[in-house]
């Protein structure tokens, strides 16, 4: 069984490529950046744990934030199931397919067959639009394939995975109202999703959010080679890391950038010209310290981290004062 008239283009990021194949079934066509961007989908998290092998730089908010952020912000109703049970969770797909609704799965990516990366993540999102008793149909990002398979066994493993970021076997559908959502809906949305970004960039509740929590990354990624079991390795993944794992390059800064280049378009405000020309900015220095990072210049990836908390911060101080114009 699947759904008719899918759409699997995959993206880059994994939450807003499962969004778009949900979206773009019920009518609506938003761009990647522009669904990362009204998702208020931008962040930063240095993180470091005992569990941990290495230090971990995010540079998005927590899975499935930015779907509630998103569907909140358009007024989109969303439909969100989870349990337990390894039996409920697999009708509550297959009941929204049947009526032929695609779902969105957040899930442990290890244990999905096709997945090139085999490390656990539990926060991965794909969408579903079809299964049979050998296969499940999937749409994941471009560089995992687009519309890809895997079996039901590998599938409900995936799903019922406990670890960091994992969920209860979480599955969503998302409908668009009867109305639908236009252009100037957009518009007037965009000021609420960035100032909601910003704000909480500029002031985070811990010092490892935010720009906050870059200024800290300066001070501790010189240090790092005191982390590393070995640092042939380690570096080089953590780089990787930034510029390919769904990030859309730049630690997620690419898309955002895009976002404010395409809300620009809506709205001439200099607030956003002047934030995107910034985020432009930040995207090509997250690029270089990534290469930075992965080839063990760690003082000098401090440096340019030092520099990015700057211009990331003054970015956000002039998106904390946009509001649309004629507001």
């Amino acid at each position: 069984m699947k759904v008719s008239g899918i759409d699997t283009r995959g993206g880059q990021h994994c939450e807003t490529t499962a969004l778009g194949v949900l979206l773009r079934h019920e009518g609506l066509e938003l761009s990647e950046p522009m669904l990362f961007g009204l998702g208020s989908g931008l962040s930063f998290i240095y993180w470091d744990a005992k569990y941990l092998d290495f230090p971990f730089l995010g540079g998005r908010v927590k899975p499935f934030e930015l779907t509630r952020n998103l569907t909140a912000t358009l007024g989109l109703a969303l439909d969100v199931r989870e349990t337990s049970s390894p039996r409920k969770a697999w009708s509550n797909v297959t009941d929204a397919l049947d009526a032929g609704h695609p779902v969105g799965l957040q899930l442990d990516s290890y244990h999905l067959e096709y997945f090139t990366s085999k490390v656990h993540f539990g926060g991965h999102v794909v969408a579903m639009y079809g299964y049979d008793e050998e296969r499940a149909y999937l749409v994941d990002t471009a560089p995992q394939g687009g519309a890809v398979t895997t079996s039901p066994d590998s599938l409900a493993k995936a799903r019922t995975a406990k670890g960091p970021m994992t969920a209860k076997a979480r599955s969503f559908t998302v409908r668009v109202p009867s109305g639908g959502v236009s252009v100037q809906d957009v518009r007037d949305r965009l000021a609420p999703a960035i100032t909601a970004c910003a704000t909480a960039f500029l002031n985070p509740p811990i010092a490892n959010l935010g720009h906050r929590g870059i200024a800290k990354a300066a001070k501790l990624v010189p240090g790092w080679l005191s982390r590393c079991a070995d640092p042939g390795r380690d570096l080089p993944q953590a780089a990787l890391l930034m510029e390919r794992a769904g990030t859309g390059g730049a630690l997620f800064r690419n898309l955002y950038r895009d976002f404010l280049a395409e809300a620009s378009t809506l709205d001439d405000s200099p607030d956003l010209r002047a934030g995107h020309a910034l985020y432009a900015e930040a995207a090509q220095l997250w690029t270089g310290i990534a290469e930075l990072i992965g080839e063990g210049a760690l003082e000098e990836a401090g440096a340019r981290l030092g520099e990015v908390a700057r211009v990331e911060r003054e970015a956000m101080g002039r998106l904390s004062d946009f509001s649309a114009c004629g507001a």
